[in-house]
């Protein structure tokens, strides 16, 4: 079989893409524990959440220093801080339910635009 005939003027697409998403998977996983983290706020567990959100929050400032999208370190940055395990702050519950649904909000967008253009040099 032939391949399809191109048409004159058409743009030659290719199939392989343009850009990958490698901040999808930790910005997901960093708003799953987020959401997660609001039931065990006042207990021992919130500390292991504390070193996974953070970690994930750093691991997406990475994608996005990559990518050259500096400004969404504005939000990362703030979130790696306020939930870091070794200089722990304490804020009122209402408060902390709050700033874990907009860090979950931050996590989702930065991982669904972050992209990361592919090299084409092999």
């Amino acid at each position: 079989m032939q391949p399809p005939a191109r048409r004159p003027g058409s743009a030659t697409q290719s199939r392989y893409p343009t850009f990958t998403r490698t901040a999808l998977a930790p910005g997901l996983l960093g708003a799953i524990i987020l959401l997660a983290a609001v039931a065990v706020l006042n207990s021992g567990w919130f500390t292991i959440f504390q070193y996974a959100i953070s970690i994930l929050a750093l691991i997406v400032c990475v994608f996005a220093w990559q990518a050259r999208q500096w400004w969404w370190l504005i939000g990362l940055v703030p979130i790696a801080v306020i939930w870091n395990p070794v200089y722990p702050l304490t804020f009122d519950v209402l408060l902390w339910d709050v700033m874990h649904l907009a860090a979950a909000v931050i996590f989702v967008a930065a991982g669904l635009l972050i992209k990361i253009p592919v090299s084409t040099k092999k």
